[in-house]
């Protein structure tokens, strides 16, 4: 007995669940099928973007390779032409890699304002990797080593030496050069000395940093300030987080 009455509580409570089930399905049913269909679209949406921008970056991809290879191979002209168009209208990434690539070509061509005018427009943009921004002003300031006065090259300089910069060794190089240059050798002194005794700096970039502190030396004792030559101011030419950069490069 007890268990024909279990039985028909069961049927009843199914009972009423059927009939709330479709009370709520024709109060609410229609809303219940529009946020199905917009899930749908919403991942449907969210597929494609994913598909076409993996497409675009792929696309992006071979034109920077066939660009480089045309640089590469001494087409400079084209080369330009081919990084302007990618520059201009590739994903992020490649885009700003075809510009600091530009700026290469231009140094490739001597033609020392055009890349200092790319690597200051990308210096200045905040939407850009700041790893590669951060290089492209030390490009900049590079390239203004021999011209800028001392101010110029430490408003360019400052900001790339703080200890956890990547760029923080050569910025720290270049701006010790600036400042023997511009007969500052107090300041010169603060900024080289302590790279000495970082265990950061490379072999290469020790090198440059022991003559520069002898050229340093001897300007002290002569009590006369010392001209340090464009050609020897360091600059990094490739992205990279290693101490040891080297010049300008195209």
């Amino acid at each position: 007995m007890v268990d024909k009455n279990d039985a028909l509580f069961r049927e009843v409570e199914e009972e009423l669940r059927r009939e709330q089930f479709a009370k709520l399905w024709q109060r609410f049913g229609t809303y219940f099928i529009v946020l199905a269909i917009a899930v749908v679209a919403v991942v449907a949406g969210s597929q494609l973007w994913e598909a076409r921008r993996i497409a675009n970056a792929n696309a992006a991809g071979a034109e920077y390779e066939a660009a480089s290879a045309l640089l590469a191979s001494g087409k400079t002209e084209d080369a330009l032409k081919a990084f302007e168009a990618i520059s201009a209208g590739g994903p992020r990434g490649y885009a700003t890699l075809a510009r600091l690539a530009e700026a290469g070509a231009y140094l490739k061509q001597d033609k020392r304002p055009e890349a200092l005018a790319v690597f200051d427009a990308l210096a200045a943009d905040a939407s850009a990797d700041p790893l590669l921004t951060n290089f492209a002003r030390m490009q900049a300031a590079a390239l203004r080593l021999g011209e800028a006065d001392f101010t110029e090259m430490e408003n360019r300089l400052k900001p790339l030496t703080a200890d956890d910069s990547p760029w923080r060794f050569t910025a720290r190089e270049l701006l010790g050069s600036a400042a023997l240059k511009a007969g500052k050798l107090d300041e010169a002194r603060a900024v080289l000395t302590p790279l000495l005794a970082d265990p950061g700096l490379g072999q290469s970039a020790g090198e440059r940093i022991h003559r520069l502190m002898a050229r340093l030396a001897t300007a002290e004792l002569a009590g006369a300030p010392a001209a340090s030559p464009t050609a020897s101011a360091p600059a990094a030419s490739a992205p990279a987080q290693d101490a040891e950069t080297p010049a300008p490069a195209p």
